[in-house]
């Protein structure tokens, strides 16, 4: 049975960490930041290689014009800032300085969705996977855990492309072990079961394994899907248990419109027709509050998702 427990260390730390490792083994690697490294745990990363690192200011779409000119001289950046700003606003350069130039950089976007907690509506993004899912070539992945993050670092740095890495900045629940494989664009199938299946990433990965639980109580089996990477989406996974359970629930700390929830039906209406009930976002702007008020405030708790999926099964 997967287990579930919060982690003893924050998301940015491990981060941090990990690209310290790695930069010590290769010099390509290099650090922006827009004058939030304190936030970001990147103020680790210019200890260790003040030469490396760059405060780019309020600025971030000059940032990601950097990054993009430092990977055109063989570097390799992650450039960070609040998902909010790491997406909308640098969209553009994202698209032409980044993907169509071909680059090979990282983009970082931290708190995502609920996560960003009292930085409120205007820091909260529930729309920057969708905002940047249309770029071609692009690479979408969010993060569950730690060991995930460390997991896909030398997928990210041994295949050159435009990335944007969705992760929580703070305390997450760790689902994975260390060791365990990840390979970017296939998903990891954490449970099986026939009744539905539900598809999910970041923190709704272990909201999903707790209604799987509720569930199972109640006689209901689902099988539970971890799709850290929205682009390029599994389609193989996605076809095979909406043939198998004929009822895909997607759970989502993010917009349903442009998301994960869209990102499958476009991948069921190509391969395996099926229901699909998109849980997450309902097409709201973000709010103030605590990430536990915010989680029950858009029914992102695993009671949640559970209810979904009993509604979905009955249909």
């Amino acid at each position: 049975m997967r287990t579930y427990q919060d982690e003893p260390v924050m998301l940015r730390e491990t981060l941090a960490k990990t690209m310290i490792e790695y930069a010590g083994k290769d010099t390509r690697i290099v650090a922006l930041d827009a004058d939030l490294a304190s936030s970001s745990g990147f103020g680790a990363f210019q200890k260790a290689f003040p030469d490396r690192f760059f405060n780019c200011g309020v600025a971030e779409a000059n940032m990601v014009g950097i990054a993009a000119g430092l990977s055109s001289t063989g570097r390799i950046p992650f450039a960070h800032s609040f998902g909010t700003f790491a997406s909308r606003r640098v969209c553009d350069q994202i698209f032409l300085s980044g993907a169509y130039s071909g680059a090979h950089m990282v983009i970082v976007g931290s708190d995502p969705g609920v996560t960003a907690a009292y930085n409120g509506g205007t820091h909260m993004p529930f729309e920057d996977m969708g905002v940047l899912r249309s770029i071609p070539g692009i690479k979408l992945i969010e993060v569950t855990d730690s060991a995930m993050l460390r997991g896909v670092f030398d997928e990210i740095i041994s295949s050159p492309a435009v990335y944007y890495l969705r992760l929580k900045r703070k305390v997450t629940t760790a689902v994975y072990g260390e060791g365990e494989k990840f390979k970017i664009g296939r998903a990891n199938v954490l449970r099986e079961g026939k009744d539905a299946a539900v598809i999910c990433s970041g923190i709704m990965v272990a909201e999903s394994l707790k209604a799987a639980d509720i569930l199972e109580s109640e006689g209901i089996k689902v099988t539970v899907i971890d799709m850290h990477t929205w682009k390029p989406i599994d389609e193989d996974i996605v076809a095979k248990y909406a043939k198998e359970t004929g009822v895909i629930i997607t759970a989502e700390n993010h917009n349903v419109v442009g998301g994960l929830g869209a990102a499958v039906c476009e991948a069921v209406c190509k391969l395996s027709p099926c229901r699909v009930i998109r849980h997450g976002i309902q097409d709201e702007f973000g709010e103030v509050g605590t990430e536990s008020y915010l989680k029950t405030r858009f029914k992102l708790n695993a009671a949640d998702v559970a209810e979904t999926v009993r509604k979905a099964i009955k249909l």
